[in-house]
């Protein structure tokens, strides 16, 4: 039996990445990746010539029975995203729980995730937080907003430039523009950046700057 390995990369420095991570991604027998062109640049950079074949939410459907028989084969893959860990708002869920299924041994190593720092450097508490990913683009973005309005913990977002002013402003709605936020983007690049305030300076700040890059917001719980 084979073995799948859940590999986090860089979200921006691709100094970013462990020792282990390097040596893991040299001695699979292939690497299944989000995106093989953007897979190539980090492996170009640290001579790792492992095959690549593409693995996305477009065609994971298609070709996880296929990859699950080479895993049962003695095959061992490496799955990569494009930044970060596969799974936190990438493909993973599938070939993850098929493998388990499968009685495959699965292990995720540690590593790159962009909510991490975000939360961190946002000066919020960060003990306990409520991570929700990507919200809806249109259908369901309101309700899910309403919904986390009352939320007491820290809450994490990840969002597009092209959307981020439109979620400020509804936060500012239901949540109230006096509550605290931050707004981090290009996390580890050279132009990293991290806005902290109330919703309403947040929503000020990028009325006046156009938002660029990957983009998290971190948003103060309501307080009890």
């Amino acid at each position: 039996m084979g073995k799948l390995y859940i590999v986090p990369t860089p979200i921006g420095n691709l100094e970013d990445i462990t020792l282990r991570a390097i040596h893991v991604l040299k001695t699979v027998d292939l690497i299944l990746a989000e995106d093989t062109r953007q897979s190539s640049k980090l492996l170009n950079k640290y001579q790792i010539k492992t095959p690549l074949k593409a693995f996305h939410q477009y065609n994971e459907h298609k070709i996880v029975e296929n990859v699950i028989e080479n895993l049962k084969g003695e095959k061992n893959y490496a799955l990569v995203s494009d930044a970060g860990t596969p799974g936190i708002s990438d493909p993973a869920y599938l070939i993850v729980n098929q493998c388990i299924v499968n009685e495959i041994p699965v292990e995720c190593l540690p590593g790159a995730t962009a909510f991490v720092p975000a939360i961190v450097e946002s000066g919020l508490p960060c003990s306990s937080f409520v991570f929700e990913g990507f919200l809806p683009h249109k259908k369901g973005k309101l309700s899910k907003i309403k919904s986390l309005s009352e939320e007491t913990r820290t809450i994490v977002f990840y969002e597009s430039p092209f959307r981020l002013l439109n979620t400020l402003e509804l936060l500012n709605t239901y949540f109230g523009e006096e509550r605290k936020a931050s707004v981090s983007r290009e996390i580890s690049k050279i132009h990293a950046e991290t806005i902290r305030g109330t919703l309403a300076d947040l929503s000020a700040h990028f009325r006046r700057n156009t938002p660029k890059g990957e983009i998290v917001i971190v948003v103060h719980g309501k307080d009890k």
